[in-house]
């Protein structure tokens, strides 16, 4: 690990750069040298997956560098500036603050060992907890931010189970994000999602609280959780819609259950019984998958609580109050009073200051320094 002090790069980052910068150009010229036909296909995607890395690392220091020349030059201009420019200097400056905060946290992220999951797409699920139809149609607000955190990210969505209620809220959706960072960036929106608002349906204006989990999974390929198909139980049935209702006179919904855990998973979003199988063999796969690498998790002493929880009030990652325009993530003890923004899928500044406080945790750990 590269030396470090606390508050700052690491202090022969430079040289760090520049090797990586090197590392960049090798990798490039072993992607592009590839033989598809004779090459292994692992080697293929771990290359690509260190490419994407590097080339993340490099342009994020060369931003880096690029903010702290900005705000020098801002600094000596309002040492000279008269009032009206002042104003508009200091404006700039916060700006130039908050992008310097997050491309240092993009910036130590990179530098830390990768984690197992970087570079993979991700497998979404949303789901109301405590609340009723207001909860659901809170989840349908996530579900509709999430979207378009992606569309702006150039990531894309499929989904792969939707239920809806009457009232235009989800009982339940199941999505994968594929893309460069899916999994680094949405990683932290596991957990219970609380909001504080007053519903629609509310006569007398009062708040009302109600909550949604969120489940993010790194979605698993036959490589990383093979299932055994005698460990599998495949029940087939007729899809159902709002009421319960048959929409289908086919049997092509599709339940599977993993035999040794009880887990199981239902698909019944396509008309084809053969597509909603493959839909939830990979949801089965991904949540499987977790599971060992959390016992993994805690054979090595690195405590890691559920991602979920039981979607109790009281038991929740971050708060979206709407009289206040105010998020609150708990976990990093961080506000920003820019939830209209936020829930139109501008979550650039929210998920970028989160990866940096997560960055600055692990940096210090690793190293032994308490914060």
């Amino acid at each position: 690990m590269v030396c470090y002090e606390q508050g700052r790069f690491p202090v022969d980052l430079e040289s760090y750069i520049v090797s990586s910068s090197s590392r960049l150009q090798e990798v490039e010229r072993a992607i592009s040298a590839f033989d598809f036909e004779k090459g292994d296909q692992n080697q293929y995607q771990s290359l690509n997956r260190e490419y994407q890395k590097l080339k993340t690392l490099v342009q994020s220091w060369a931003d880096y560098q690029k903010v702290q020349d900005d705000l020098i030059g801002n600094r000596e201009l309002l040492e000279e500036a008269d009032d009206d420019l002042k104003e508009l200097v200091k404006a700039d400056m916060e700006q130039l603050e908050h992008e310097e905060q997050r491309l240092d946290g993009e910036i130590k992220a990179l530098i830390l060992p990768t984690h197992p999951n970087e570079g993979k797409d991700v497998i979404v699920e949303i789901r109301p907890a405590a609340g009723g139809d207001e909860a659901a149609l809170f989840a349908a607000d996530l579900y509709r931010m999430y979207s378009k955190y992606a569309e702006n990210q150039g990531w894309k969505i499929e989904v792969m189970d939707l239920s809806e209620t009457p009232l235009g809220g989800i009982k339940s959706v199941s999505f994968t994000v594929r893309g460069d960072g899916a999994w680094s960036r949405l990683r932290f929106e596991s957990g219970v999602h609380r909001v504080q608002r007053i519903p629609a349906t509310e006569a007398q204006g009062r708040i009302h609280t109600s909550t949604v989990t969120v489940a993010v999974l790194a979605e698993a390929q036959e490589v990383d959780f093979e299932l055994n198909p005698e460990e599998l139980r495949v029940d087939v049935f007729r899809s159902s819609g709002h009421g319960g209702q048959s929409v289908n006179t086919t049997d092509s919904a599709v339940r599977v259950t993993h035999l040794p855990t009880g887990m199981f998973v239902a698909s019944q979003q396509e008309k084809s019984q053969h597509r909603n199988k493959e839909i939830a063999m990979r949801i089965l796969r991904s949540r499987l998958l977790q599971i060992k690498q959390e016992e993994e998790d805690k054979k090595n002493a690195d405590e890691r609580r559920s991602q979920v929880g039981t979607g109790d009030r009281s038991e929740r990652i971050r708060t979206y109050n709407y009289p206040q325009n105010r998020v609150s993530d708990h976990r990093f003890e961080l506000t920003l009073y820019d939830l209209t923004n936020i829930l139109e899928g501008n979550m650039d500044e929210l998920i970028g200051q989160i990866r940096a406080i997560d960055a600055n945790r692990r940096l210090f750990a690793e190293l032994g320094i308490d914060m």
